[in-house]
C-alpha cells in the first residue's frame, strides 16, 4: 500500500463528531492510489471507537480501509504516533475529528504531494456559523487576519508526502503539533488548495480565551525548543493601519477579538491541553 494516502484522526471523546467526519471522508472523490483512515481513540470515556467502527460499511463501499485503534492513555501527540505506526501510506494527512472535508479535497491533496520533494498541503478552511454571537464576531474578524489568509495555515487538517514526513521523527510531547509540522516547511513548500473543509470554532468568550492562551503557549514552546524553525514562519504581522482598517469595517468583530486578546494577556499563562473547537 505504498502509494496510499493514510489519514490519521486522533479522537479523544469525539463521539458527537467522528461519524460526520468519517462520512464526509468516505464521500470523497476517488483518491489516486487509494486511501486508508486510522482513527486513534485515545483516553476516551465515551463510545468514540464504537461510532467509528460503525462507519465500516461506508468505508468499504467507498473503497477505503478503516482501522480503529483504542488507547487507554490520552494525549494527542501519542495518538498521532500510534496512527503513524499503523499507517501504510507514503502520504500522510492528519485530520481533527471535528473537521468535515469536501468531496474533492483528498484527491487534490494527493495530486499536490506527488512531486518527489518535501511538500506540505492543506485545503481552504471554512468556519461554520457558530451558535454564540461572540464566536461569530471573533471568527469573522479572525478570518481577515494575515495568518488566516496565508498559504495553507493547516489548522484542523494538514498533509505531507514521504519526503516531507522525513523532516521529523516521532511527534514530540508538545502543545501545538500543527504549528510544529507547518514550521518544518518553508512558505514555498506549503501548498494551499482550493477545495474547502469545515472547521468549527469553539463557542463562547471564556473558551476562546482558553484556546488563544493555549495557542500562544504552543508557539512559545516551539520558539524555546526549536528556535530555528521560526525562520520558516513567513507570517506577516498586521500593521496598525491594517488593524484600523479592519476595525472600521467590522467594529464589533474587532472589539471581540481585542477583548479576547486582552484577556489572554492579563490571564495566567497555562500550557495545558484545550480543545481547539
Amino acid at each position: 500500500m505504498s502509494g496510499v494516502l493514510s489519514v490519521i484522526i486522533p479522537a479523544s471523546n469525539e463521539s458527537g463528531w467522528i461519524a460526520a467526519c468519517l462520512t464526509a471522508l468516505f464521500r470523497s472523490d476517488p483518491v489516486p492510489g487509494g486511501a486508508e483512515v486510522i482513527v486513534v481513540a485515545n483516553g476516551c470515556r465515551d463510545n468514540t471507537a464504537d461510532r467509528a467502527r460503525a462507519c465500516a460499511p461506508l468505508a468499504e463501499a467507498a473503497g477505503w480501509r478503516l482501522t480503529v485503534i483504542e488507547r487507554a492513555e490520552g494525549g494527542k501527540p501519542a495518538a498521532l504516533n500510534a496512527g503513524d505506526a499503523a499507517a501504510a501510506g507514503e502520504m500522510r494527512a492528519y485530520l481533527d475529528a471535528d473537521v468535515e472535508v469536501s468531496p474533492t479535497l483528498m484527491a487534490q491533496i494527493v495530486m499536490a504531494l506527488l512531486p518527489d520533494r518535501p511538500l506540505y498541503a492543506s485545503g481552504r478552511a471554512e468556519i461554520p456559523r457558530a451558535a454564540s454571537g461572540v464566536t461569530r464576531a471573533y471568527a469573522r474578524f479572525w478570518q481577515r487576519l494575515p495568518f488566516a489568509r496565508s498559504e495553507a495555515p493547516g489548522y484542523g487538517l494538514f498533509a505531507v508526502n514521504r519526503a516531507g514526513r522525513a523532516r521529523w521523527g516521532a511527534f514530540p510531547d508538545i502543545i501545538s503539533d500543527d504549528t510544529f509540522v507547518r514550521l518544518h516547511f518553508t512558505p514555498e513548500e506549503r501548498i494551499g488548495l482550493p477545495a474547502p473543509y469545515r472547521w468549527p470554532m469553539i463557542e463562547g468568550f471564556a473558551a476562546l480565551v482558553r484556546v488563544r492562551r493555549r495557542q500562544d503557549a504552543g508557539v512559545a514552546e516551539i520558539a524555546r525548543l526549536w528556535p530555528v524553525l521560526l525562520r520558516n514562519e513567513g507570517k506577516t504581522r498586521p500593521t496598525a493601519a491594517t488593524l484600523a482598517l479592519l476595525a472600521l469595517r467590522d467594529p464589533v468583530g474587532f472589539a471581540t477579538y481585542a477583548a479576547v486578546t486582552l484577556a489572554v494577556c492579563m490571564g495566567r499563562q497555562r500550557a495545558d491541553w484545550t480543545r481547539g473547537r
